[in-house]
């Protein structure tokens, strides 16, 4: 997360993402759909915000209006609308805001309507009337969201490390995942909800009606071997306009072969065999790791096949301890 050391400076006031500012609305939109659906062997999970459209395109509209509506009402008024895109911390604006308290898993949480939350919002440079800041924990004595989180990226109450979150590893993350924490992130391949998912605060909080935001087909779960079958072009017919194009092909295509590495299964070896001829290296280590998880010979011989015409020291190195490695989870017939 070097970006937020290297814009630390700009975090500080609001005024470096809007200059002569004195106020900001701070918004947040619902994005809870449906539940997720049951995965069999072979699909992977992504995270519930990523399963419609991508909620920048939609939220920046709203926004537009709601600058257009807020300069009609006070002429003259310099107006900017913000999400994800400025250093602007959000969540602590949120809290500032009356919309929340930040819960032991990092996230604001609305006492109604939990976590399940998008957050933006909308500066000015009029003097408003201000919210009093939300003055209270209610996470209590719950430690729910540590528990469940399988890497320890949740180390103590209210901090993470990045470098463990399955979100980061599968989203932001742009090297090999760490092998000590690839069985961790489990059938995961983008984003992660546990630590959300667990808490009490998100039991009962009411599902959205935006129609973007509803599950887009094959999102929930995503079949993950004919992933590797997705050259550039038709990767960016698929998810261009969702989320997951943030990923790009190379990461979300190496997300695929680390859960199809933690859920050996025959029929996924085709699938991985192909992405151990893939133009990205990322791509080729992955599926050299998730092959030596499969306690097949067809599995084997693919990665021997490869040696000859691989030139990436990386991926030579992936390939020569999948084949030496001998802790392999027995894969699952057809």
């Amino acid at each position: 997360m070097r970006y937020l050391a290297a814009r630390a400076d700009a975090y500080q006031h609001p005024r470096h993402v809007l200059e002569g500012v004195r106020s900001v609305f701070v918004l947040g939109k619902v994005y809870r759909t449906a539940e997720p659906n049951e995965r069999r062997i072979g699909e992977g999970r992504v995270s519930r915000y990523a399963w419609g459209a991508d909620y920048h395109d939609l939220i920046r509209d709203r926004l537009r209006d709601l600058a257009a509506l807020h300069q009609r009402l006070a002429p003259g008024a310099a107006v900017r609308g913000v999400v994800d895109t400025a250093p602007l911390l959000e969540r602590e604006f949120a809290q500032l805001a009356g919309l929340g308290w930040i819960g032991k898993n990092t996230l604001l949480l609305n006492p109604r309507h939990g976590s399940w939350l998008f957050l933006a919002a909308l500066l000015t440079s009029e003097v408003l009337e201000y919210d009093r800041p939300f003055g209270s924990d209610h996470c209590g004595t719950c430690r729910a969201c540590l528990d469940a989180c399988p890497t320890g990226a949740l180390f103590e109450p209210y901090r993470l490390d990045a470098r463990r979150c399955i979100s980061y590893l599968t989203i932001e993350f742009r090297s090999h995942v760490p092998r000590r924490l690839r069985p961790e992130v489990g059938a995961w391949v983008f984003g992660c909800d546990l630590c959300q998912e667990v808490c009490p605060w998100n039991r009962r909080s009411p599902a959205t009606e935006e129609g973007a935001f509803q599950p887009g087909e094959g999102m929930n779960p995503l079949d993950l071997a004919g992933l590797f079958a997705l050259d550039d072009d038709a990767f960016r017919r698929r998810f261009r306009h969702t989320p997951l194009w943030r990923a790009k092909r190379r990461g979300l295509l190496r997300n695929a072969a680390i859960a199809l590495g933690n859920q050996p299964h025959d029929a996924a070896i085709p699938g991985l065999v192909q992405g151990l001829a893939d133009p990205e290296p990322l791509v080729r280590g992955a599926c050299a790791w998730a092959l030596g998880r499969h306690a097949s010979p067809d599995a084997e011989r693919a990665l021997r096949d490869r040696i000859p015409a691989e030139t990436h020291v990386e991926v030579l190195a992936e390939i020569e301890s999948a084949l030496i490695d001998p802790a392999k989870p027995p894969s699952i017939g057809n």
